[in-house]
C-alpha cells in the first residue's frame, strides 16, 4: 500500500466515496494497512473538511456524508470519459441554457494533465447535433424537485393539435427517448395518467404543498411507454 499519507488517504477517500458502510477491518484488508492507520486517515480527512461518520457498537463502521466534494484527481480516465461524454449529450438537449458547457470548462480546469488530455479527447471527438426540441432547464429542475417531493404541478401545455390548456399534474418521471424528452404524470382534470412532450410544455410552476404519491399502473414504465397507456396529453 502507498506509504505516503496523502495519497493514502485519498485512496481511502475513493473506497468511502462509493457510500457504503466500512468497518475499520474491512478497510484496512482492502488498502493493506492496519485498522489504526485506517482510523488516523480518517482523522486527516475530516480535518480537511470531509464528514465522514463512525457507527458507534463494536469497532468502527465508517461512511462519507452526503454532499461531501471529492477531488476531481480521484477520477479514473474511463470516468472522465463518461462525464464529458455525458455533459456534451445533454447541452444541445437543454434551451438557452450553458450549465453544461460551463460544468466541463470547471472540470477541465482541475484536472491534472492526464485526465485532462482524456477530457480534451472526448470532447473533441464527441459532435453532437443541435436537438430540435429542447427543453428549458429550469422546467426540469422545477419538475425533478417535484418528483422527489411528492410536490404538484401547474402549466400550459401545447398539444398535438396546437391547442393550449392548463394543466394540473401529479409528475412521476421523465423519460428521454426517440430524440424527445417527455413527462410522464396523473393529469387532475383528466383523471388518468398521461405522456407530455417537455417541449410543448411551458410556465411550469410548482403547486405549493406536498400529496399522496400515486402508484404508477405498470411495473415497468418503459413497458408502459410503448403502449396506449401512453397516450400524449
Amino acid at each position: 500500500m502507498e506509504s505516503d499519507p496523502t495519497a493514502r488517504a485519498l485512496t481511502l477517500l475513493s473506497v468511502l466515496q462509493t457510500g457504503a458502510d466500512w468497518s475499520a477491518a474491512t478497510l484496512a484488508e482492502r488498502l493493506g494497512i492496519s485498522a489504526r492507520t485506517v482510523r488516523r486517515d480518517v482523522d486527516r480527512l475530516r480535518g480537511l473538511g470531509y464528514a465522514i461518520t463512525a457507527k458507534p457498537g463494536p469497532g468502527s463502521v465508517y461512511r462519507l456524508g452526503a454532499g461531501a466534494t471529492i477531488p476531481p484527481l480521484l477520477f479514473t480516465a474511463d470516468e472522465i470519459a463518461a462525464i464529458v461524454a455525458g455533459l456534451r449529450l445533454i447541452a444541445p438537449r437543454l434551451q438557452g441554457d450553458e450549465s453544461a458547457q460551463v460544468a466541463l470548462a470547471k472540470l477541465e480546469q482541475v484536472l491534472p494533465p492526464g485526465l485532462r488530455r482524456r477530457a480534451d479527447a472526448i470532447d473533441l471527438a464527441t459532435e453532437v447535433l443541435e436537438e430540435e426540441h429542447a427543453v428549458a432547464a429550469q422546467d426540469v429542475g422545477i419538475v425533478a424537485d417535484a418528483v422527489a417531493e411528492a410536490g404538484r404541478i401547474r402549466f400550459t401545455y401545447l398539444d398535438r393539435n396546437a391547442v393550449s390548456s392548463a394543466r394540473l399534474v401529479d409528475p412521476y418521471r421523465h423519460v428521454l427517448g426517440a430524440g424527445r424528452w417527455y413527462l410522464v404524470g396523473f393529469d387532475l382534470d383528466r383523471d388518468e395518467w398521461r405522456t407530455f412532450r417537455f417541449d410543448r410544455i411551458s410556465g411550469v410552476e410548482r403547486v405549493p404543498g406536498t400529496y399522496r404519491r400515486r402508484e404508477f399502473p405498470d411495473a415497468s414504465i418503459g413497458r408502459w411507454f410503448a403502449t396506449d397507456f401512453g397516450t400524449l396529453g
